[in-house]
């Protein structure tokens, strides 16, 4: 027996594979939409055969997603950009995919919904990201008010795009520009957050919105010197004000212009560092999940391994 049919958009991404992963080991059948099927094909081995479907759809094509939708009892939404690229556009991606989202959820009488946001998502934000993060929040609650909310801190695990950025830079340069260095975080292990979003759907989702960050709260500069001590690497930490920040942000935008290029930062990704990305007070979290977290001391070290100077073979001097 299964629990059912659940469609996860954003399946194949680096939180999807978790919530996959946490969602088939609770008796779904999962069925992830991606825009490009051919790859994501590692996601089939996740569950046993035929459990993981994959099918062609972009959050972007309100037809594609309705196909996606019909025949499911729950839908979770991971789909997000950090910046914009081509037609990956924030209102496009974050906003225009949550009303698809929502008009196919309602057709297919889908009332246990999971969006995944991000702490400090708010319509009246002058970050694009995070006002269209919260645009999105308001109209899927709106039109589905049994969808619960997921606001994570930055998330952490072997594919992050956090701590293996930073290591990764500081294998090739002696510097580190330091941006927001007392800004604060909580970082979270992504595969606690995979279960925070199984056990909301095996639960049933009630219209609840939950702000999910790790054990502990590190400012931005003590997590780059963990990095650094992590990787056995000296590196000088060299603070940026706001004005040469949001500079470096403009020259990252017209370098990731570029064809397959990623932007290093974005004056939308300053504006974000300005404000701590930590849980609320009173706000709800794993705790009223019973969920036991993970730290950044236990996962991180052995992913950052090969960027050490002699990779698993290093030898750390004390």
């Amino acid at each position: 027996m299964t629990k059912g049919l659940v469609t996860v958009f954003g399946g194949s991404g680096f939180l999807g594979k978790h919530v996959v992963r946490a969602l088939v080991k609770d008796g779904w059948r999962v069925r992830v939409p991606v825009r490009r099927p051919h790859t994501a094909q590692d996601l089939r081995v996740i569950g046993n055969v035929g459990q993981v479907q994959l099918m062609q759809a972009n959050i972007r094509f309100r037809n594609s997603v309705i196909r996606a939708v019909e025949g499911s009892d729950a839908v979770v939404n991971l789909v997000s950009i950090l910046f914009e690229a081509g037609k990956q556009k924030f209102g496009s991606v974050h906003m225009t995919g949550a009303e698809n989202l929502a008009l196919a959820a309602k057709m297919a009488g889908v009332t246990n919904f999971v969006q995944v946001s991000a702490i400090g998502a708010d319509k009246d934000s002058s970050s694009e990201y995070a006002h269209t993060k919260g645009l999105a929040e308001e109209h899927l609650q709106n039109e589905i008010p049994s969808a619960d909310i997921i606001r994570p801190s930055i998330m952490f695990g072997p594919e992050d795009s956090f701590f293996n950025r930073f290591a990764k830079m500081a294998t090739m340069t002696p510097i580190l520009p330091l941006i927001g260095g007392d800004t604060k975080f909580q970082p979270v292990y992504a595969g606690d957050v995979a279960q925070a979003i199984a056990k909301l759907l095996a639960n049933g989702t009630s219209g609840e919105t939950y702000e999910l960050g790790g054990p502990s709260t590190y400012t931005f500069k003590q997590l780059m010197q963990f990095t650094l001590e992590t990787i056995d690497r000296k590196r000088f930490l060299a603070p940026v004000p706001w004005v040469g920040a949001t500079a470096l942000g403009m020259v990252g935008e017209i370098i990731g212009a570029l064809p397959f290029v990623k932007p290093f930062l974005t004056r939308d990704q300053v504006t974000n560092l300005k404000q701590d990305n930590v849980v609320s007070d009173n706000a709800k979290s794993f705790s009223d999940l019973g969920i036991d977290l993970e730290t950044i001391e236990a996962i991180v070290p052995p992913y950052l391994e090969r960027y050490r100077k002699h990779g698993q073979f290093h030898e750390k001097i004390s």
